[in-house]
């Protein structure tokens, strides 16, 4: 029988304020070590907490995208444990009444879509950081993120398998920018998962989890997951079991192993916080933040598919990102340029072009309004596809809008009849061979006279005369 890979998936977002949950810390990365951790941050004596109200702002916004339910009163706790870079010796927390509860994402799985429930959103402070590698035989701590705000985001166990685990995270990674509550930068730390994995026979109760730190990738939490579900498989099918763990991931050896056993909640001692008061929403607050969202993703696929006629994958992959989406319809909106080419352009030749310089589309070279430009021509002809592709290159290595490549190169079509007409005579006279193929049936042969024709033009001729005039000729 096969087994099924069931996983959950904890999520930290850092949200987007320039200052710290319950102090006025700023939260900028890159200081130096402990110069931004207040007093409120480690809790010197007599300090008291204040929440921030941004904070509170962001996770309703999350929740609203999501279709949660928005909690009108909600706590905050203390959840106490000891490590080296929590100064307070607990973090305050959400845990019985957090502010978000429920909602759902939708992700692509496979042909199809999926609905990935989500437990809760809480809002809760960041520790500090534990450096090990900085020092030799001794840690380094640096309290600058201590009291970062987070929103920690829990789905239900619905995802089967590292695929779905990965198309969840990149989906709620492309919300939470979406709707600008998080930079979203992984290397940063501001967007951090952490992955619960078991596996179970289909059909069968749930399965033992363990929880896989230290997925700083997209590639390296589907590479975790993999890993750490055959492990369990074969612990299984060798007559073991699997213990309930926290377990680490190491990417140089493409492993995970046993970091700690796996706490529960008792283990926090959870208790509401003797320094904060209840947080309460009025509907007022929530119906302000409610008009200040964008459209969302799925709302602007829907649109993309209605208003343009694209593909509901072309629109899925235009929507990958707030920023993709501007700049499709920024670029359809040139006169005279065909939606479908247009998407065809930008998930092919910006994309690659993006892709090797590693670039987010926001960075692009080319503005929407110059690719749109360049799009049009090609869609009225002005242009033939390798003329554009030619442009298009000129024009991202040389940092030129594309219709100054076209004026100073002269990337003109051929369109004059009588001029395309001597260039099929002179290939037609040249492959008498190709040319008697072609008329004994064979299509292959044809397609060769026009790249021979388009060749003896320096691709300059336009392609839709070069067909019509070699049938002419040949007879078809």
């Amino acid at each position: 029988m096969s087994w099924e890979i069931v996983v959950g998936i904890e999520t930290h977002a850092q949200l987007l304020t320039r200052s710290k949950i319950f102090s006025a810390a700023a939260t900028a990365f890159g200081a130096p070590p402990n110069t931004q951790a207040s007093a409120v941050d480690i809790a010197l004596p007599g300090v008291l907490p204040v929440l921030n109200r941004v904070a509170v702002e962001h996770a309703i916004r999350f929740g609203l995208a999501v279709g949660a339910t928005i909690n009108r009163r909600s706590i905050f706790a203390r959840k106490n444990y000891f490590y080296p870079d929590l100064p307070k010796g607990y973090q305050i927390s959400q845990y019985e009444q957090p502010i978000v509860q429920g909602g759902a994402m939708r992700i692509a799985a496979g042909d199809s879509e999926k609905s990935i429930r989500l437990t809760r959103a809480h809002l809760e402070e960041d520790a500090g950081k534990s450096l090990h590698e900085d020092f030799h035989g001794m840690t380094g701590i640096d309290l600058n993120r201590a009291g970062t705000p987070l929103l920690e985001i829990v789905s239900e166990p619905d995802l089967r398998g590292a695929k779905q685990a990965v198309a969840y995270a990149r989906a709620l990674h492309a919300l939470v920018v979406w709707i600008g509550i998080c930079d979203g930068n992984m290397q940063e730390g501001s967007f951090r998962c952490d992955a619960n994995v078991s596996v179970r026979r289909p059909g069968a109760p749930l399965g033992t989890r363990c929880e896989l730190k230290n997925l700083n990738s997209f590639r390296f939490m589907e590479r975790a997951i993999e890993f750490e579900a055959r492990r369990q498989i074969e612990l299984l099918e060798d007559g073991g079991r699997v213990v309930q763990e926290t377990r680490l991931y190491d990417p140089e050896r493409d492993e995970t192993r046993s970091l700690r056993t796996k706490e529960e909640a008792h283990d926090y001692r959870y208790f509401p916080d003797p320094d904060l008061l209840p947080l309460v929403v009025s509907e007022q607050d929530v119906e302000r933040i409610r008009k200040t969202l964008p459209e969302l993703p799925e709302a602007r696929r829907e649109r993309l598919v209605r208003e343009y006629g694209l593909s509901p994958y072309d629109a899925q992959v235009l929507t990958a990102s707030r920023a993709s989406a501007d700049y499709y319809e920024a670029m359809v909106k040139v006169a005279g340029v065909d939606p479908k080419l247009g998407a065809n352009w930008q998930m092919g030749e910006l994309a690659a072009a993006l892709n090797r310089e590693e670039r987010d589309i926001a960075e692009s070279r080319i503005a929407p309004a110059d690719l749109g430009w360049l799009v049009a021509q090609v869609a009225r002809g002005e242009l033939t596809g390798k003329m554009a592709k030619r442009a298009f290159e000129s024009s991202w290595e040389n940092g030129v809008s594309p219709q100054l490549v076209v004026e100073r190169e002269g990337l003109k079509p051929i369109s004059d009849a009588g001029a395309i007409e001597k260039l099929v005579e002179g290939v037609i006279a040249a492959n008498p061979q190709q040319v008697a193929d072609y008329r004994a049936g064979k299509q292959k042969a044809f397609n060769s006279l026009v790249g021979q024709v388009m060749k003896a033009s320096g691709g300059k001729a336009n392609p839709a005369q070069v067909n019509e005039i070699l049938r002419r000729k040949l007879g078809g």
